[in-house]
């Protein structure tokens, strides 16, 4: 014990350099199979986008994800109002190799 602190439970949580800023996203992609789903986060900026992120998640914890999503967009709602839900992309978005 350090402190006179009990040692905390689980853990600790690294983040690796090139992800501590975060990215931002506009844009998202949903597949899946019958054992995973796989998010992708865009940023799109016309007439191109860049994939920032991607997520390979189990449909268990994915059912997690979504209640906490939802969850915290009533208190963000309750607090700051009701959001409008942002248009979609008017041309299809694909994806191709950067060069």
């Amino acid at each position: 014990m350090q402190g006179g602190q009990p040692p905390q439970p689980g853990g600790q949580i690294q983040i690796r350099d090139n992800l501590a800023g975060g990215e931002y996203a506009n844009a998202m992609q949903v597949a899946h199979r019958e054992d995973e789903f796989l998010l992708t986060f865009l940023n799109i900026v016309a007439p191109t986008g860049r994939v920032v992120g991607k997520i390979i998640t189990s449909p268990g914890h994915l059912k997690r994800i979504i209640r906490a999503l939802e969850e915290n967009l009533k208190r963000y709602e309750s607090t700051f109002g009701t959001v409008k839900e942002a248009e979609s992309p008017k041309n299809e978005i694909g994806f191709h190799p950067s060069d």
